[in-house]
């Protein structure tokens, strides 16, 4: 790995990182906040590729499991990982890592509408697999019940997608890293 490598994964985990500096709203049972924080796996994948997009995003799971409070509303340390937000997170680095994969295999052919739809597979479908039984289990409610509470997140999960993927456009013309 290169230096400049482990300078743009270090540089998209901070960035996911100062994505939670945005003030959050708690909805849907105020267990689990709405953030932009889930905006970071996406860019990183779109941007970086599979490998550098999943370490920047394990890098930020690395900080935050040794107790710094940076996930959104400040939050940190290991509890953060057997709470509601427990599969969310663990979701973060399988989110970069399979949109960075589609976007490395489509990357001659990739426009914009392939990237949001790559951005939903991952950066929507990828984490409400892990996060929405993650916060069943954490809460003891059935993952039907916990299925619907999402739905709040939806507008804003589709909002981030596009910014996302203009994003990963915008650097692949500009200065393509994958």
């Amino acid at each position: 790995m290169r230096t400049q490598d482990i300078a743009y994964i270090a540089l998209f985990g901070a960035l996911t990182a100062v994505l939670g500096l945005i003030p959050t709203v708690y909805l849907a049972g105020g267990q689990v906040p709405i953030s932009a924080q889930s905006l970071g796996p996406m860019l990183a994948g779109s941007v970086l590729g599979a490998r550098r997009g999943a370490a920047s995003q394990l890098l930020l799971l690395l900080i935050v499991a040794s107790g710094l409070p940076i996930l959104a509303g400040g939050r940190g340390g290991l509890g953060v990982f057997v709470g509601p937000t427990a599969g969310f997170l663990i979701a973060f680095p399988i989110a970069a890592f399979v949109i960075g994969l589609f976007a490395e295999r489509l990357w001659q052919r990739l426009t914009f509408v392939k990237l949001l739809a790559i951005n939903i597979v991952g950066g929507i479908i990828v984490v409400y697999a892990f996060g929405i039984p993650g916060w069943a289990f954490a809460a003891g409610k059935p993952v039907t019940d916990v299925a619907w509470l999402c739905a709040v997140f939806l507008p804003g999960d589709a909002i981030k997608v596009a910014i996302a993927s203009a994003v990963g456009m915008f650097v692949k013309r500009g200065y393509p890293l994958i």
